[in-house]
């Protein structure tokens, strides 16, 4: 005798056009499963989570200073968090915004040393345009490289980070060195000219303001402009770029001095707005970090904003554990937490699981029988 029964199996279905809510949802939902995996581990390790999701809510929401660190981490955060996003867009895989940033950031110096008496909006004006020539220049190279001879971007964009680093430090131990530094490698403070405006009272300074612009103007480009229909065509179906009559050379080495140009802006606007001089270690990884951001954002200009408020407070939350003896490296694991669970969750975005009864026949007495015989197979003799 033979026995039907049914188990229920899962099955991923596509879905034909995601939502913006299920978009949203599935990022939400990420940080939230991160959190929660963070707590899990912080557990394991014997550590209590009480205090630790304490501390890291005062150092950066939980009092005015604190928000106003958040802010100061996050701005240089979102512009390079749009520098990927722009080529990543394009698939150009643009690891280097942490060099662009540094590179930015020397250009900015070059200028505020060279003019310190011009008037200051001149003077500050003329330091953007020398972050975004520095950033600019420093993302040439490999987007020459991949336009012209087929060079992946990634080893290179990644490599010229040290340089960049290395340059800055070395200017700051010779050249631009302060001489009252006391040893520690300092660049000569900025001019009065040469430094951002406050906004207010607050510790913010105007390059909030132009952050945002940044990413109105991007934004626009995007989704406005010939030239970003143009980026989301190659970066979707580069034959069928071609086809069209699209330059993809001439496009990637756009897309790239563009993508330089806003790190390198982040760079003039930390040194000028924040540090007020160039110095050793300006950024904590801010390129890196935002590779993270733009892609929790799906390299969108405008979500980027809030993620990156997200990242900042993570920032300036890690500076607070380390007073009560927790190491700041638990931002770190919060951070590759994140993202972990955001790409696991492109999965849900794309597809959804359906639960669907899948019938399975046997012979009645012999357990390992069930499920020999494929649910549609024909009979034996029709």
């Amino acid at each position: 005798m033979s026995a039907t029964t049914a188990a229920l199996r899962p099955r991923l279905v596509k879905r034909l056009l995601p939502s913006r809510a299920t978009r949203l949802a599935v990022r939400i939902g990420a940080v939230a499963a991160a959190f929660v995996a963070a707590a899990l581990f912080l557990l394991l390790a014997g550590n209590p989570i009480g205090p630790v999701f304490s501390a890291l809510w005062s150092g950066s929401f939980g009092s005015a200073y604190g928000q106003a660190q958040t802010i100061l981490a996050a701005i240089p955060l979102v512009f390079t968090s749009l520098a990927v996003a722009i080529a990543f867009r394009m698939l150009l895989w643009n690891i280097g915004a942490e060099g662009q940033f540094y590179f930015g950031a020397f250009g900015a110096a070059a200028v505020a040393y060279a003019w310190p008496e011009w008037p200051g909006p001149l003077l500050l004006t003329a330091m953007v345009l020398g972050g975004m020539l520095g950033g600019a220049l420093w993302a040439l190279v490999p987007g020459a490289l991949r336009a012209y001879l087929g060079v992946n971007e990634i080893v290179p964009t990644l490599l010229l980070n040290y340089v960049a680093i290395l340059w800055v430090d070395y200017l700051v131990n010779t050249a631009w060195r302060d001489p009252e530094s006391l040893g520690f490698p300092l660049g000569v403070p900025f001019s009065a000219q040469a430094t951002l405006p406050q906004l207010g009272d607050t510790a913010v300074h105007a390059g909030a303001i132009i952050a945002v612009i940044a990413a109105l103007v991007i934004a626009v480009i995007l989704r406005k402009t010939i030239w970003g229909y143009k980026i989301k065509v190659i970066g979707e179906n580069r034959r069928a770029a071609r086809y069209a009559g699209f330059s993809i050379t001439r496009n990637i080495v756009g897309v790239m001095l563009l993508s330089g140009a806003l790190a390198g802006v982040g760079g003039m606007v930390e040194v000028s707005g924040t540090v007020h001089r160039i110095q050793a270690d300006i950024s904590p990884g801010f390129g890196y970090t935002g590779i993270i951001v733009a892609t929790l954002a799906r390299f969108s200009p405008l979500l980027i904003l809030p993620v990156a408020l997200l990242f900042g407070a993570l920032i300036t939350g890690g500076v607070e554990l380390q007073t009560i003896g927790l190491p700041s490296d638990i931002v770190l694991m919060l951070q590759g937490t994140i993202l972990f669970f955001a790409l696991a969750g492109e999965l849900l975005v794309h597809y959804r699981i359906e639960w669907r009864r899948q019938a399975q026949t046997g012979s009645e007495g012999e357990p390992g029988a069930a499920g020999r015989a494929h649910p549609g197979a024909m009979p034996s003799g029709t």
